[in-house]
């Protein structure tokens, strides 16, 4: 709440005329330009400092910490990734900015994961929307209300729900979100406190249920850098997921808040006290949804069946296909749009309509994932994470192992918001150091994917938080800043369980 005290001498119009010059003083474009200039002048300067053939060191961190700067500042994570582009490239070669811009974005568009990560958001943001203008999550939302009478209640089934979409974190953060969204704008819980609540059921479930995308990719990569034999790459993953403390943690601290136990601060309080004056939705976000007037009327049951359906086509196939949500994605489409024509909801048009608009609702977040991508690329280049770990090596042991890893390559996942790939350039130094301190495996595995989780939860460019402020209808940084002390809260508690685990199993 603010309050305006008149001054002597001073009338209001001349205090807010000078109040608005201020405003577009501080945020004029020249101070901007300068403000950048002097920035990438310097990055280009320390270029000059490095010898080549030589490790990068502490240099190799700053692209990443010009990203969280700038994104405090902006409030807009696209913007400050691409400042950390520029200036890592500068870092790299300032005088081939242009030619490595190129380069670089066309080995990230050529990547395969990229190309699935597109097609993937891109037809699941297809999905969501015909099932919403065919009016199965409206039907949806409609059964719910009519079993759930509290704030309270509405907030833990969010949460259940995300605990039983547990194949991929993908669905969660855009099914869930786009079915609860109108029960939540009922009870007045912020969009941020939505985002929250579907992203702390996202990555941190995913990892705790073999039956998962990344469960199966993992699995994959600790074969191949020998944490086990072939063929026993699963078997481990089981073995290591009581150890996964991060993902435990990260669902006890949801269901706290959820149950009204752990309360709001910071950005959160802020947010819930908006959403408690009638204004669930943050400002300046467009008011999500479509001309429902013209929509075909069905029975609430068939509604309902015509949102469960697709949804169990989804998982069905994605198991089928060996957990790929993009063959999922696109039998639970066709039997979508199939379904949906056979009953005339929507004519071919509009369901083709529909999943165009899906990918063009995607597509500012698939940029960020993307932009993410080339970040990571640029580490990788600079050497960060091997950095990282050299540093730490010194006070390395077989009991402080677990923690330490854990916390390094938790660093590195929130600088980079690649949780997957960064584990392609850690694993083969991190797993040869627990065989030589022959430290338990499934307890490092656990520290790994600890770290890769909370990576994916807390950072505020990374795929999930993206996609599930996407669905939730609040912008990443909105939902960032109001995840992050909850997303710090688990992550205490994981690295000092893990360092009690790792004195107790030496």
């Amino acid at each position: 709440m603010s309050t305006d005290i008149a001054q002597p001498g001073i009338d209001s119009s001349t205090a807010a005329n000078a109040t608005q010059q201020t405003v577009e003083g501080v945020n004029s474009p020249q101070k901007w330009l300068l403000f950048y200039g002097g920035i990438m002048a310097f990055f280009a300067y320390l270029s000059t400092q490095h010898v080549e053939g030589e490790s990068y060191g502490f240099y190799s961190l700053l692209p990443a910490l010009l990203i969280l700067f700038v994104a405090v500042i902006t409030k807009k994570p696209l913007e400050s990734i691409f400042a950390g582009i520029i200036a890592g490239l500068l870092l790299l070669d300032p005088g081939n900015l242009v030619n490595a811009m190129g380069d670089l974005s066309i080995s990230v568009v050529m990547n395969e994961t990229i190309a699935w990560i597109v097609l993937v958001c891109g037809m699941m943001g297809g999905l969501i929307n015909m099932l919403e203008r065919g009016g199965s999550v409206l039907s949806f939302g409609e059964m719910l209300a009519g079993r759930i009478k509290t704030r309270r209640g509405t907030m833990l089934t969010t949460c259940a729900l995300g605990i039983m979409v547990f194949i991929d974190d993908y669905l969660n953060s855009l099914a869930v979100s786009a079915s609860m969204k109108r029960l939540t704008d009922h009870y007045k819980i912020s969009r941020e406190k939505l985002a929250f609540l579907v992203d702390s059921t996202a990555a941190p479930v995913c990892i705790l249920v073999p039956v998962s995308t990344w469960a199966v990719y993992f699995a994959a990569l600790l074969e191949e850098n020998g944490a086990t034999p072939a063929g026993n790459g699963m078997s481990l993953y089981i073995e290591s997921i009581p150890f996964m403390a991060y993902g435990w943690l990260a669902l006890l601290v949801v269901f706290l808040v959820a149950a009204g136990i752990l309360g709001d601060f910071g950005a959160m309080k802020h947010a819930e006290k908006r959403a408690q004056a009638g204004q669930p939705i943050p400002s300046g976000i467009l008011l999500d949804g479509f001309d429902t007037s013209n929509m075909k009327k069905t029975s609430s049951f068939v509604g309902l069946i015509n949102f469960l359906l697709p949804m169990a086509v989804l998982v069905a196939a994605s198991v089928y296909y060996d957990i790929d949500l993009l063959l999922g994605a696109l039998v639970a489409s066709m039997f979508t749009m199939v379904m949906y024509f056979w009953q005339r909801l929507l004519t071919f048009g509009q369901l083709v309509d529909s999943m165009l608009d899906g990918f063009k609702v995607m597509l500012h977040p698939i940029a960020v994932v993307c932009a993410g991508f080339m970040v990571k690329e640029i580490n990788d280049q600079l050497a960060m994470t091997p950095y990282i770990i050299d540093s730490l090596t010194p006070y390395l042991s077989k009991e402080m192992l677990p923690a330490l890893v854990f916390a390094s390559m938790a660093a590195v996942v929130f600088a980079t918001g690649s949780s997957w790939g960064v584990f392609v350039v850690s694993l083969p130094i991190v797993i040869p150091m627990a065989i030589s301190f022959d430290m338990s495996m499934p307890l490092t595995v656990g520290a790994l994917l600890s770290a890769s989780a909370f990576g994916s939860h807390a950072c505020f460019f990374s795929d999930s938080t993206v996609l599930t402020s996407q669905g939730s209808g609040c912008t990443p940084m909105q939902h960032a800043l109001t995840q992050i002390p909850y997303a710090l809260i688990a992550a205490a508690l994981a690295f000092t369980s893990l360092l009690i685990m790792g004195f107790v199993m030496a």
